[in-house]
Protein backbone atom coordinates (compact mmCIF):
# COMPACT_ATOMS: atom_id res chain seq x y z
CA UNK A 1 0.00 0.00 0.00
CA UNK A 2 1.39 3.71 -0.73
CA UNK A 3 1.62 5.98 1.81
CA UNK A 4 0.76 9.32 1.38
CA UNK A 5 3.88 11.93 1.23
CA UNK A 6 3.85 13.76 4.38
CA UNK A 7 5.05 17.01 2.41
CA UNK A 8 1.70 17.05 0.09
CA UNK A 9 -0.32 17.26 3.43
CA UNK A 10 -0.23 20.94 4.36
CA UNK A 11 -1.22 21.83 0.46
CA UNK A 12 -3.91 19.04 0.80
CA UNK A 13 -4.99 21.00 3.46
CA UNK A 14 -4.80 24.42 1.96
CA UNK A 15 -6.93 22.96 -1.05
CA UNK A 16 -9.80 21.95 1.20
CA UNK A 17 -9.25 24.91 3.00
CA UNK A 18 -9.97 27.24 -0.72
CA UNK A 19 -12.65 24.46 -1.47
CA UNK A 20 -14.52 24.87 1.60
CA UNK A 21 -14.17 28.95 0.75
CA UNK A 22 -15.58 28.57 -2.51
CA UNK A 23 -18.46 26.40 -1.35
CA UNK A 24 -19.28 28.80 1.05
CA UNK A 25 -19.88 31.39 -0.98
CA UNK A 26 -21.38 29.73 -4.09
CA UNK A 27 -23.99 28.89 -1.58
CA UNK A 28 -25.18 32.31 -1.23
CA UNK A 29 -28.11 31.31 -3.08
CA UNK A 30 -29.56 29.55 -0.10
CA UNK A 31 -30.25 32.44 1.05
CA UNK A 32 -33.28 33.13 -1.10
CA UNK A 33 -35.22 31.22 1.88
CA UNK A 34 -34.03 34.41 4.42
CA UNK A 35 -35.90 37.14 1.88
CA UNK A 36 -38.72 35.18 1.50
CA UNK A 37 -39.56 34.95 5.76
CA UNK A 38 -38.90 38.40 5.76
CA UNK A 39 -42.12 38.72 2.78
CA UNK A 40 -43.77 36.83 5.04
CA UNK A 41 -42.85 39.15 8.07
CA UNK A 42 -43.82 42.42 6.56
CA UNK A 43 -47.07 40.97 5.60
CA UNK A 44 -47.47 39.80 9.13
CA UNK A 45 -46.38 42.78 10.70
CA UNK A 46 -49.03 45.36 8.27
CA UNK A 47 -51.54 43.29 8.87
CA UNK A 48 -51.99 42.75 12.73
CA UNK A 49 -51.00 46.29 12.97
CA UNK A 50 -53.36 47.29 10.31
CA UNK A 51 -55.97 44.99 12.08
CA UNK A 52 -55.41 46.64 15.80
CA UNK A 53 -55.60 50.24 14.61
CA UNK A 54 -56.89 50.52 11.08
CA UNK A 55 -57.90 53.97 11.35
CA UNK A 56 -54.42 55.65 12.30
CA UNK A 57 -52.08 53.09 10.87
CA UNK A 58 -53.81 52.80 7.42
CA UNK A 59 -54.29 56.77 6.71
CA UNK A 60 -52.51 58.16 4.08
CA UNK A 61 -50.04 60.65 6.22
CA UNK A 62 -48.95 57.03 8.26
CA UNK A 63 -47.80 55.46 5.19
CA UNK A 64 -45.49 57.96 3.86
CA UNK A 65 -43.91 58.28 6.91
CA UNK A 66 -43.19 55.18 6.67
CA UNK A 67 -41.75 55.67 3.18
CA UNK A 68 -40.29 58.92 4.70
CA UNK A 69 -38.11 57.53 7.59
CA UNK A 70 -37.06 54.11 6.34
CA UNK A 71 -34.36 55.66 4.04
CA UNK A 72 -31.97 56.90 6.41
CA UNK A 73 -31.94 53.94 8.77
CA UNK A 74 -32.36 51.34 5.34
CA UNK A 75 -29.16 53.19 4.14
CA UNK A 76 -26.76 52.85 7.28
CA UNK A 77 -28.59 48.93 7.93
CA UNK A 78 -27.07 48.42 4.26
CA UNK A 79 -24.15 49.98 5.10
CA UNK A 80 -23.82 47.25 8.41
CA UNK A 81 -24.56 44.87 6.18
CA UNK A 82 -21.35 45.33 4.45
CA UNK A 83 -19.07 45.64 7.42
CA UNK A 84 -20.52 42.67 8.61
CA UNK A 85 -20.09 41.13 5.17
CA UNK A 86 -16.50 40.80 5.47
CA UNK A 87 -16.87 39.38 9.42
CA UNK A 88 -16.78 43.06 11.15
CA UNK A 89 -18.83 45.82 12.03
CA UNK A 90 -19.17 49.12 11.74
CA UNK A 91 -20.41 51.42 14.66
CA UNK A 92 -19.58 54.81 13.50
CA UNK A 93 -21.72 54.54 10.68
CA UNK A 94 -24.28 57.20 12.20
CA UNK A 95 -21.90 59.55 13.85
CA UNK A 96 -20.00 59.46 10.12
CA UNK A 97 -23.54 60.35 9.16
CA UNK A 98 -23.78 63.38 11.66
CA UNK A 99 -20.56 64.66 11.17
CA UNK A 100 -21.44 64.84 7.22
CA UNK A 101 -25.15 66.27 7.82
CA UNK A 102 -23.11 68.98 10.29
CA UNK A 103 -20.95 69.55 7.93
CA UNK A 104 -23.42 70.74 4.87
CA UNK A 105 -25.18 72.38 7.50
CA UNK A 106 -22.31 74.84 8.48
CA UNK A 107 -21.60 75.14 4.87
CA UNK A 108 -24.75 76.67 4.04
CA UNK A 109 -25.35 79.05 6.92
CA UNK A 110 -21.72 80.54 6.68
CA UNK A 111 -22.10 81.35 2.77
CA UNK A 112 -25.67 82.39 3.12
CA UNK A 113 -25.06 84.86 6.43
CA UNK A 114 -23.21 86.98 3.56
CA UNK A 115 -24.85 85.76 0.56
CA UNK A 116 -27.64 83.64 0.17
CA UNK A 117 -28.42 83.62 -3.10
CA UNK A 118 -24.44 82.04 -3.56
CA UNK A 119 -25.51 79.35 -0.78
CA UNK A 120 -28.14 78.01 -2.88
CA UNK A 121 -26.28 77.70 -6.23
CA UNK A 122 -23.50 76.40 -3.92
CA UNK A 123 -25.99 73.17 -3.09
CA UNK A 124 -24.29 70.94 -5.48
CA UNK A 125 -20.46 72.04 -3.88
CA UNK A 126 -22.32 71.17 -0.17
CA UNK A 127 -23.72 67.71 -1.04
CA UNK A 128 -19.94 66.56 -2.23
CA UNK A 129 -18.72 68.38 0.91
CA UNK A 130 -21.01 66.03 2.98
CA UNK A 131 -20.55 62.60 1.45
CA UNK A 132 -17.15 63.61 1.52
CA UNK A 133 -16.72 63.81 4.97
CA UNK A 134 -18.14 59.96 5.36
CA UNK A 135 -15.90 58.63 2.94
CA UNK A 136 -12.99 60.25 5.07
CA UNK A 137 -14.57 58.59 8.02
CA UNK A 138 -14.45 55.63 5.98
CA UNK A 139 -10.96 55.66 5.00
CA UNK A 140 -9.82 56.30 9.08
CA UNK A 141 -11.90 53.19 9.80
CA UNK A 142 -10.52 51.05 6.87
CA UNK A 143 -7.07 52.22 7.59
CA UNK A 144 -7.28 51.33 11.34
CA UNK A 145 -8.32 47.90 10.47
CA UNK A 146 -6.95 46.65 7.61
CA UNK A 147 -3.57 48.85 8.00
CA UNK A 148 -2.75 48.57 11.92
CA UNK A 149 -4.54 45.42 12.39
CA UNK A 150 -7.38 47.18 15.36
CA UNK A 151 -10.47 44.73 15.42
CA UNK A 152 -13.35 46.39 13.81
CA UNK A 153 -15.79 46.39 16.74
CA UNK A 154 -12.71 48.09 18.46
CA UNK A 155 -11.48 50.65 15.75
CA UNK A 156 -15.16 51.80 14.95
CA UNK A 157 -15.93 51.77 19.15
CA UNK A 158 -13.01 54.56 19.13
CA UNK A 159 -13.15 56.66 15.47
CA UNK A 160 -17.58 56.72 16.85
CA UNK A 161 -16.62 58.59 20.04
CA UNK A 162 -14.27 60.63 18.29
CA UNK A 163 -16.60 61.21 15.32
CA UNK A 164 -19.37 62.47 18.04
CA UNK A 165 -16.65 64.44 20.11
CA UNK A 166 -15.95 66.40 16.86
CA UNK A 167 -19.32 66.97 16.18
CA UNK A 168 -20.11 68.21 19.69
CA UNK A 169 -17.32 70.27 19.95
CA UNK A 170 -18.46 71.89 16.33
CA UNK A 171 -21.37 72.26 17.41
CA UNK A 172 -21.29 73.34 21.08
CA UNK A 173 -23.97 70.54 21.82
CA UNK A 174 -26.50 72.76 19.76
CA UNK A 175 -28.81 72.11 16.67
CA UNK A 176 -27.88 73.63 13.33
CA UNK A 177 -30.73 74.91 11.12
CA UNK A 178 -30.60 75.81 7.84
CA UNK A 179 -30.05 73.66 4.52
CA UNK A 180 -29.96 74.25 0.89
CA UNK A 181 -34.12 75.02 -0.62
CA UNK A 182 -33.34 72.43 -3.03
CA UNK A 183 -32.38 69.88 -0.71
CA UNK A 184 -35.28 70.39 1.63
CA UNK A 185 -37.73 70.27 -1.76
CA UNK A 186 -36.25 66.97 -2.26
CA UNK A 187 -36.83 65.41 1.14
CA UNK A 188 -40.73 66.65 1.25
CA UNK A 189 -41.35 65.97 -2.37
CA UNK A 190 -43.29 62.81 -3.60
CA UNK A 191 -44.05 60.87 -6.77
CA UNK A 192 -47.03 58.99 -7.44
CA UNK A 193 -47.80 59.40 -3.41
CA UNK A 194 -44.38 57.94 -2.45
CA UNK A 195 -41.56 60.42 -1.15
CA UNK A 196 -38.26 60.94 -3.59
CA UNK A 197 -36.18 59.89 -0.61
CA UNK A 198 -37.37 56.15 -0.57
CA UNK A 199 -36.54 56.20 -4.76
CA UNK A 200 -32.74 57.36 -3.04
CA UNK A 201 -32.67 54.24 -0.67
CA UNK A 202 -34.27 51.84 -3.58
CA UNK A 203 -31.62 52.99 -5.97
CA UNK A 204 -28.84 53.08 -3.15
CA UNK A 205 -30.39 48.77 -2.67
CA UNK A 206 -30.42 48.18 -5.89
CA UNK A 207 -26.28 50.16 -6.87
CA UNK A 208 -25.13 47.85 -3.33
CA UNK A 209 -26.65 44.89 -4.53
CA UNK A 210 -25.09 45.18 -8.08
CA UNK A 211 -21.89 45.85 -5.96
CA UNK A 212 -22.25 42.60 -4.35
CA UNK A 213 -23.12 40.21 -6.27
CA UNK A 214 -22.21 41.22 -9.78
CA UNK A 215 -18.66 42.69 -9.43
CA UNK A 216 -15.21 41.27 -8.83
CA UNK A 217 -14.87 43.33 -5.52
CA UNK A 218 -18.41 42.05 -4.12
CA UNK A 219 -17.72 38.75 -4.70
CA UNK A 220 -14.39 39.28 -2.69
CA UNK A 221 -15.79 40.92 -0.20
CA UNK A 222 -17.67 37.62 0.41
CA UNK A 223 -15.42 35.03 0.44
CA UNK A 224 -13.07 37.42 2.52
CA UNK A 225 -15.86 37.10 4.94
CA UNK A 226 -16.87 33.55 4.40
CA UNK A 227 -13.12 31.77 4.65
CA UNK A 228 -10.02 34.50 5.08
CA UNK A 229 -7.78 31.90 5.15
CA UNK A 230 -8.76 30.82 1.48
CA UNK A 231 -9.16 34.15 0.42
CA UNK A 232 -5.32 35.16 1.26
CA UNK A 233 -4.31 31.71 -0.10
CA UNK A 234 -6.36 32.77 -3.37
CA UNK A 235 -4.59 35.66 -4.04
CA UNK A 236 -6.98 38.28 -2.84
CA UNK A 237 -5.48 41.12 -1.19
CA UNK A 238 -7.53 41.01 2.55
CA UNK A 239 -5.93 44.94 3.77
CA UNK A 240 -6.89 46.25 0.20
CA UNK A 241 -10.84 44.29 0.34
CA UNK A 242 -10.97 45.86 3.77
CA UNK A 243 -10.10 49.05 2.94
CA UNK A 244 -12.61 49.25 0.35
CA UNK A 245 -15.50 48.02 2.35
CA UNK A 246 -15.36 50.06 4.77
CA UNK A 247 -14.74 52.98 2.04
CA UNK A 248 -17.62 52.01 0.88
CA UNK A 249 -19.69 51.71 4.08
CA UNK A 250 -18.49 56.10 4.99
CA UNK A 251 -19.76 56.84 1.30
CA UNK A 252 -23.02 55.46 2.43
CA UNK A 253 -22.90 57.05 5.60
CA UNK A 254 -22.48 60.72 3.71
CA UNK A 255 -25.14 59.72 1.74
CA UNK A 256 -27.47 59.32 5.12
CA UNK A 257 -25.98 62.22 6.16
CA UNK A 258 -27.87 63.72 3.23
CA UNK A 259 -31.00 61.85 3.50
CA UNK A 260 -30.84 62.99 7.50
CA UNK A 261 -30.83 67.04 6.32
CA UNK A 262 -33.42 66.48 3.72
CA UNK A 263 -35.90 65.14 5.99
CA UNK A 264 -35.23 67.46 8.50
CA UNK A 265 -33.11 70.80 7.57
CA UNK A 266 -30.92 70.19 11.17
CA UNK A 267 -28.47 68.51 12.12
CA UNK A 268 -26.78 68.09 15.53
CA UNK A 269 -24.61 65.65 17.36
CA UNK A 270 -26.59 63.46 19.38
CA UNK A 271 -29.14 62.79 16.07
CA UNK A 272 -30.14 59.29 15.64
CA UNK A 273 -28.90 58.01 18.71
CA UNK A 274 -30.84 54.92 19.27
CA UNK A 275 -30.08 53.66 15.45
CA UNK A 276 -26.89 52.06 15.88
CA UNK A 277 -28.89 49.09 17.82
CA UNK A 278 -31.17 49.51 15.50
CA UNK A 279 -29.06 48.97 12.25
CA UNK A 280 -27.65 46.22 13.32
CA UNK A 281 -31.12 43.81 14.41
CA UNK A 282 -31.81 45.01 10.65
CA UNK A 283 -28.98 43.77 9.15
CA UNK A 284 -29.14 40.30 11.13
CA UNK A 285 -33.07 40.11 10.69
CA UNK A 286 -32.12 40.56 7.19
CA UNK A 287 -29.67 37.50 6.62
CA UNK A 288 -26.68 38.97 7.19
CA UNK A 289 -24.65 36.79 9.21
CA UNK A 290 -22.61 38.10 11.80
CA UNK A 291 -19.42 35.83 11.43
CA UNK A 292 -19.26 37.30 7.75
CA UNK A 293 -19.82 35.75 3.82
CA UNK A 294 -23.33 35.96 3.98
CA UNK A 295 -26.14 38.90 3.01
CA UNK A 296 -28.62 39.94 1.21
CA UNK A 297 -29.52 43.45 0.02
CA UNK A 298 -33.26 42.71 -0.79
CA UNK A 299 -33.15 41.31 2.90
CA UNK A 300 -32.07 44.26 4.58
CA UNK A 301 -34.78 46.72 2.69
CA UNK A 302 -37.69 44.43 4.03
CA UNK A 303 -35.73 44.36 7.55
CA UNK A 304 -36.09 48.19 7.36
CA UNK A 305 -39.52 48.52 6.39
CA UNK A 306 -40.94 45.45 8.75
CA UNK A 307 -38.86 47.43 12.27
CA UNK A 308 -40.80 50.89 10.51
CA UNK A 309 -44.00 49.33 10.53
CA UNK A 310 -43.41 47.96 14.07
CA UNK A 311 -42.32 51.33 15.16
CA UNK A 312 -45.47 53.10 13.48
CA UNK A 313 -48.08 50.48 14.70
CA UNK A 314 -46.01 50.82 18.33
CA UNK A 315 -46.60 54.90 17.87
CA UNK A 316 -50.48 54.04 16.67
CA UNK A 317 -51.20 52.16 20.04
CA UNK A 318 -49.42 55.14 22.14
CA UNK A 319 -46.92 52.13 23.29
CA UNK A 320 -43.55 54.07 24.57
CA UNK A 321 -40.07 54.43 23.37
CA UNK A 322 -38.64 52.30 26.00
CA UNK A 323 -41.06 49.59 24.91
CA UNK A 324 -40.35 49.95 21.04
CA UNK A 325 -35.89 49.55 22.21
CA UNK A 326 -37.37 46.10 24.35
CA UNK A 327 -38.75 44.82 21.21
CA UNK A 328 -35.97 45.62 19.22
CA UNK A 329 -33.95 43.62 21.76
CA UNK A 330 -35.63 40.61 21.89
CA UNK A 331 -36.27 40.59 17.59
CA UNK A 332 -32.36 40.48 17.51
CA UNK A 333 -31.67 37.72 20.15
CA UNK A 334 -34.50 35.76 18.27
CA UNK A 335 -33.02 36.14 15.08
CA UNK A 336 -29.47 35.63 16.24
CA UNK A 337 -31.11 32.29 18.00
CA UNK A 338 -32.69 31.19 15.25
CA UNK A 339 -29.59 31.62 12.35
CA UNK A 340 -27.56 29.47 15.02
CA UNK A 341 -30.46 26.95 14.68
CA UNK A 342 -30.23 26.63 11.28
CA UNK A 343 -26.34 27.10 10.78
CA UNK A 344 -26.09 24.08 12.77
CA UNK A 345 -28.65 21.83 11.49
CA UNK A 346 -27.02 22.95 7.77
CA UNK A 347 -23.66 22.39 8.86
CA UNK A 348 -24.70 18.61 10.53
CA UNK A 349 -27.09 17.68 7.20
CA UNK A 350 -23.36 18.33 5.49
CA UNK A 351 -21.52 16.22 7.49
CA UNK A 352 -20.63 12.95 5.45
CA UNK A 353 -21.40 9.71 7.14
CA UNK A 354 -18.68 7.39 8.02
CA UNK A 355 -17.38 4.49 6.04
CA UNK A 356 -16.57 1.49 7.84
CA UNK A 357 -13.09 0.79 7.61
Amino acid sequence: MKLADPETKPLSRLNDSVDAGWTRLLGLGRIEGGVRRMLILVVVAFAVFAALKPSIFLSGTNLRNIALNSPEIGVIAIAMMLAMLTGGIDLSLVAMANLSAITMSTMFTAVAAGDPALAEQLFPVILLAGIAVGVLGGVINGLLISGLGITPILATLGSMQIYNGIAVAWTGGKTLYGSPSALTAIGSSTVAGIPILFYVFVLVAVAIGVVVTRTPLGLRIQLQGANPTAARYSGIASRKILLSTYVLTGLLSGIAGVLFIARNPTASADYGASYVLLVIVIAVLGGTNPNGGFATVLGVVLATLTLQIVSSGFTAMRLSAYQYAIAQGLILVAAMAFEQVRWRRRRRSRKPAVQPG
